[in-house]
Parts: structure tokens; C-alpha cells; sequence
């Protein structure tokens, strides 16, 4: 992209006071906008030449001076040159603070989402989960592909990024890497929390999501139904390794955990009320939620075969899990053995307990909220779809409700035999 570039040299201050000396400025303009810079010099305004912005006469005290202006507008040159060879898009302002020693004001876009992945995997454990970091880095490495796709460059200053610049991101993510409409904004938020620092530290001027509007599909979260659940549970199945994933996921199915919750799971977290009932109250890893949990009986059962586990018995765990992604690979295996067709995932566990468990036999939304580790409502609602059998049962319920008192006000009207 072309642009104008000039230097001027001038005096600054009253000219016409005679045998006093006011200061050399240097003017700097970048397609019509402009920045000055004191060059640390004075003249007195009779000496100095505005048609040739140098002190006139060839007496030492002018070479000395002008031969300065000379080193001064080389070295704004080649900060010029080298901005221009970089493919870096800058104004005045970039040049004078680079002069002046000032070269971090330009702030790269990739350089900076960089910083923010290093910082953030030194927090994995603290302040992040691992699978929040690896979102992140997965984020960084298309915005890295988009900016070679479409810029044909490595990196960009963070102040160019514009609407139109998030909106091109945004369709890259869908065309080009093939994510689906939740996914791809998800991506994009990613990168929002990048845009935010820079325009928190002044590095861009102003937000240029402040016009971005983001609305997720509701997506219709699949689930276990009474009877697959059933089927799940009572099916035969051989292997060690199969019936190991079997019990995890049934676990889950029946206590809300999610998979890395079950998986730090320890004899600590397991409580047994006054009542004599057993609860888990931890910490969920996601959003660091405190969770308690009423353990049911079938997910009391499970961790009852599992007490002489050598795993359990040495205080590793309360239930053998192996990884999630070995977990997800022999849950299918245990889907086509159970004739079940839908995707079989350790997160699903979780759907199944919102809706099959809790929501579908009247337990309030508010109830499972908490007990899945929710900070607000509208979670849970996504997590947990109530299904037609729970709206039949509230139906009922109505319609008793409403007929006990038709029935009443219908015998109030009539007189009774005398």
C-alpha cells in the first residue's frame, strides 16, 4: 500500500526577537498526519533558512549544525526504510517514538498473543485448565494461517485490527478451517480476550469489537434415555478395560462430574453426612465451583467394587480412570456392543444426569444447577433439556390442581337435598 512520507525542519518560538536563540523542531508527516520532535538545538532565527531548513553561511557554527540536521534526517530515513521493507503499516507517531527510542508502541499482533499463551501456560493448574491453554494456542495457530491466507504476512501491528478484520477471521474459521458456528466464535472470542489487553494497555486506540456481536446456536445436547441407561448398565460385557470406562461413565451418569472432575477425584472428597449419607464436595476444575453432590445409590455401588482397587487403596483415586481420550475410543466400542447409536462421550455422562436423572424426575433446575457447578441459570438450561416426560408430569399436576378446584367451586353451586 502506497503512502506519503516527509521531513521539515523548522524554528519554534517567537522569530523576531533579535540575538535570541529559539528552538530546532523536526516536522514528520505520514499520509497528512504529523508528529514533531525537538532535535535538541537552537538558532538564532536570522541565521536560519526556512526554503532550505538549514542555517545559512558555510562558517563552522553552520556546517556543525547542519551537518547535525544532516544525521538526524539519515537516521529518520532508515527507520522509514526499515518499516517499509518489514510491510509494517505505521504513521508518524511509530516513526518519532522508534527515533526516540520509544519502538515498542508499535505492538505486534501475533507477538503479543504469544506473551499471552506463554503467561497463561505457566498458570495450567493455578488460574487455567489445560484444555483452556490448548484452546488458546489452537486459536493463535489459524489466526497465524489466516494472516499468511489473506495478508500474506507473518504478523500485524494490533492497531490495524478492525471490524472488518474480525469479521474476515470469523469466516476463515467457518470456510477455510470447516468450524462450525459455535466453534468458529468461540475461536473468535479467544481472540477478543487478545484485542482487550491491547486496548487496555493503549495499544490500540479503540475496541474494535465494540461493534462485534456474537450469538451462539442453542444446540440440542444429546443424552442417555431411561432405558439406553438401563441397557448400559446391565449389558455383559468382557474385557477389564471395557467394564473399567463402563462404570466411569455410569458414575458420571449419576453424580454430574465431568471427566477431569472424576478423575481428580479422592477419598477427601467422598463425606458421609450426619445422616449417614454419603456426598462429594470438591472443587470443580473448570470454574472452580464448589460442588456437593448426594451420591445415589448405583454411583455408590461403583465405588464399592472399586475399594480393593490397588489404585483406591493407595489413595490415588476412587475410581481406576484412564484418559479421556482412551475413555471416548472404548466408549464407542461399548456403544456398538449396547446397540446404541448416539456418539457415546464422557461429557454426555453429564447431559444424562441433568436431564435423565435429575430434571426428568422433578428435581428443580435450580437444584441441578448447583449441583453441576453452574454459576447462573441459563447454563444449566443448556446443559439440561427438558424432556416431554417431565412437561407431562407438570402437566398433571395442573390439571389435578385445576380440577380439585373446579370440582369445589361445582359444589358450592349446588344445593344440597333437603
Amino acid at each position: 500500500m502506497g503512502h506519503s512520507f516527509s521531513q521539515l525542519f523548522y524554528l519554534k518560538g517567537k522569530h523576531l526577537e533579535k540575538d535570541v536563540k529559539v528552538p530546532i523542531y523536526l516536522r514528520l508527516t505520514v499520509n497528512g498526519q504529523r508528529s514533531e520532535l525537538s532535535i535538541s538545538r537552537k538558532i538564532e532565527p536570522s541565521k536560519w533558512s526556512a526554503k532550505t531548513g538549514k542555517m545559512r553561511g558555510t562558517n563552522l557554527e553552520a556546517n556543525e549544525l547542519n551537518s547535525y540536521l544532516d544525521v538526524v534526517r539519515n537516521k529518520i530515513n532508515k527507520i522509514h526504510a526499515r518499516l517499509v521493507d518489514e510491510g509494517r503499516a505505521f504513521n508518524s507517531s511509530d516513526i518519532k517514538n522508534l527515533y526516540v527510542g520509544k519502538g515498542e508502541k508499535i505492538k505486534m499482533l501475533v507477538q503479543l498473543f504469544e506473551e499471552h499463551n506463554l503467561q497463561m501456560e505457566k498458570l495450567v493448574g493455578v488460574e487455567f485448565a489445560l484444555g483452556t491453554w490448548k484452546r488458546y494456542h489452537t486459536t493463535k495457530k489459524h489466526l497465524k494461517e489466516f494472516l499468511r491466507t489473506e495478508y500474506h504476512k507473518n504478523d500485524v501491528p494490533v492497531r490495524d485490527v478492525n471490524l472488518k478484520f474480525i469479521k474476515g477471521f470469523e469466516y476463515f474459521l467457518k470456510i477455510t478451517k470447516a468450524c462450525n458456528h459455535n466453534s468458529a466464535l468461540k475461536y473468535v472470542n479467544n481472540f477478543k480476550k487478545i484485542i482487550r489487553i491491547a486496548v487496555a494497555n493503549d495499544w490500540i486506540p479503540k475496541d474494535p469489537f465494540f461493534n462485534y456481536k456474537v450469538h451462539f446456536k442453542i444446540v440440542e445436547r444429546d443424552f442417555l434415555s431411561k432405558e439406553e441407561l438401563q441397557d448400559l448398565k446391565e449389558k455383559e460385557i468382557n474385557g477389564n478395560r471395557l467394564n473399567v470406562v463402563r462404570d466411569m461413565f455410569v458414575f458420571c451418569c449419576y453424580t454430574g462430574l465431568s471427566y477431569i472432575d472424576v478423575q481428580k477425584l479422592d477419598q477427601d472428597n467422598i463425606i458421609r453426612h450426619i445422616d449417614g449419607s454419603l456426598w462429594i464436595q470438591a472443587v470443580r476444575t473448570k470454574t472452580k465451583s464448589k460442588l456437593g453432590i448426594p451420591i445415589l445409590p448405583t454411583a455408590e455401588a461403583i465405588l464399592e467394587k472399586y475399594k480393593n482397587h490397588p489404585k483406591v487403596i493407595n489413595g490415588e483415586c476412587v475410581l481406576p480412570v484412564l484418559s479421556n481420550q482412551k475413555s471416548n475410543a472404548y466408549l464407542k466400542e461399548i456403544a456398538n456392543i449396547c446397540g446404541i447409536e448416539k456418539n457415546l462421550t464422557t461429557h454426555l455422562a453429564r447431559h444424562t444426569f441433568a436431564t435423565t436423572i435429575t430434571l426428568s424426575n422433578g428435581v428443580p433446575i435450580e437444584t441441578v444447577g448447583k449441583m453441576l457447578g453452574h454459576k447462573n441459570l441459563r447454563t444449566t438450561q443448556h446443559y439440561a433439556k427438558i424432556i416431554s416426560k417431565k412437561v407431562e408430569y407438570d402437566m398433571a399436576i395442573l390439571k389435578e390442581k385445576l380440577g380439585s378446584t373446579i370440582s369445589n367451586n361445582v359444589k358450592k353451586l349446588v344445593k344440597p337435598d333437603m
